[in-house]
């Protein structure tokens, strides 16, 4: 299996979506095209996991025998660009509903989440942003969003709108018991 670009870049062979990533929503030369997508290897000359999977000819490491290995050992303990936390649920899910209907629903995030940087970023919230949608269930999301369309008036300036969207994500977040804030790796 040669290194290619993947069909669905958005969501990464080792479980990342990578669609709701800050990184994905950049411009320029510092944006990431996604798992293997339009100019990744420039960018990521030597994942791991996709060398990995590509010796094992498979595209997403829960189809591998040997899933999860070691490269998974305290992924779930920190984050990067991205959270983490989602990772192997989301693997799990993509294992048991399909990357089809995986990737409609993640799509549907990536909307909701560009809607959200479209009218509710100042400019300091892209990460918050792309935390919630990752960690929110979609429903729960989907009436957050509502409910900020209601209450962030697009005539109010973006600073008050950002302060609303994320007041509300915030409560829908403490509501579900997840933390929208990024790990960082504890300092040995």
């Amino acid at each position: 299996m040669e290194y290619q670009n993947r069909k669905y870049p958005q969501f990464s062979a080792c479980g990342l979506s990578c669609g709701l990533c800050p990184r994905y929503h950049m411009s320029g030369t510092s944006r990431c095209p996604g798992c293997a997508g339009d100019g990744f290897f420039t960018k990521h000359p030597s994942c791991g996991v996709l060398a990995c999977s590509r010796r094992r000819e498979i595209e997403y490491c829960y189809a591998c025998d040997e899933f999860s290995c070691k490269k998974y050992d305290g992924a779930e303990q920190s984050d990067s660009f991205i959270t983490h936390l989602n990772q192997l649920n989301d693997m799990d899910k993509v294992k048991n509903i399909g990357i089809t209907a995986y990737s409609k629903e993640l799509d549907e995030k990536i909307s909701i989440l560009e809607k959200l940087l479209a009218n509710y970023d100042d400019g300091r919230r892209k990460s918050f942003f792309c935390i919630a949608v990752n960690l929110l269930e979609l429903q729960n999301l989907k009436n957050t969003v509502s409910r900020i369309e209601l209450e962030a008036h697009p005539q109010h300036p973006v600073k008050e709108r950002a302060a609303t969207a994320v007041h509300l994500l915030q409560m829908a977040a403490d509501e579900q018991g997840v933390s929208l804030k990024l790990r960082k790796k504890a300092k040995k």
